[in-house]
């Protein structure tokens, strides 16, 4: 009866059932839900078609600012993993009893760039923001993006906050900040080196560290995912030599 039934599926259907039964793993594999800060988007995309070819895992990730996220996973959103832009919000999040503890750590140590996509508009030496010679100047939104706090200090760190405050447009998100600048609705922005690390289009300063405080980008297991065996694994390939090349190719430090 058993074979009768096999001859009459379509052989797809047959194909498929019959992957299924060799391998029970794929039946079982699902998605697991990772909040991202939006400066790493692209490396964050890269790591989870990694993992994905690994483990047959797929990661669903969101993207945005990490003092939304905070926010969020504070009422309960249902995500497993977070990669915040700082270490504040997920020490917050530990502290708070919303994440594993001892499990965070340092994913990566960000750079803050001043770009324009105008060839030449932005000097080596950053001296254009002391000339002046532009309308719009986008910077993120310093209340819920470590990379804007970053770009404030910076201005104040050069003495130049209250000349070019008047100038400054916030965007949502670093993702956003870098938007404003690419489509022309501001002529030069603080954004993060990894939005521009491999394209090199247009011109940009790499600010002084010494400029501002640094942007250590820390990641939690958060209790959501703490008994999820493929948001563990996934938790545990950001810490791998193959994730780290990954990271290190998008302009980023790794401790």
């Amino acid at each position: 009866m058993r074979l009768h039934l096999f001859k009459l599926l379509p052989h797809a259907m047959l194909s498929s059932l019959t992957l299924f039964l060799a391998h029970p793993s794929f039946v079982l594999a699902k998605d697991i839900t990772v909040a991202v800060a939006a400066n790493f988007t692209e490396p964050a995309k890269e790591i989870a078609l990694a993992f994905e070819a690994k483990t047959g895992t797929h990661v669903v990730m969101s993207f945005g600012p990490s003092g939304g996220f905070l926010s969020q996973i504070e009422q309960s959103a249902p995500y497993e993993v977070f990669l915040s832009a700082d270490a504040e919000r997920p020490s917050k999040l530990e502290a708070d009893g919303f994440s594993v503890a001892g499990k965070r750590f340092t994913y990566a140590l960000g750079t803050l760039v001043l770009w324009s996509r105008s060839p030449g508009f932005v000097d080596p030496k950053g001296d254009v923001l002391a000339k002046g010679q532009f309308s719009h100047l986008a910077i993120a939104d310093p209340a819920s993006a470590p990379y804007g706090i970053a770009a404030l200090e910076t201005l104040k760190s050069l003495g130049l906050y209250d000349k070019i405050s008047a100038k400054i447009v916030k965007g949502t998100s670093i993702a956003q900040t870098y938007t404003f600048v690419d489509t022309g609705a501001a002529e030069l922005g603080f954004i993060a080196l990894s939005q521009i690390y491999r394209s090199h289009i247009g011109s940009f300063w790499y600010v002084p560290r010494s400029d501002y405080s640094p942007i250590v980008q820390q990641a939690v297991l958060l209790k959501t995912g703490a008994s999820d065996l493929d948001a563990k694994a996934y938790f545990d390939f950001l810490q791998s030599p193959q994730a780290i090349r990954i990271i290190k190719s998008y302009g980023y430090e790794v401790r």
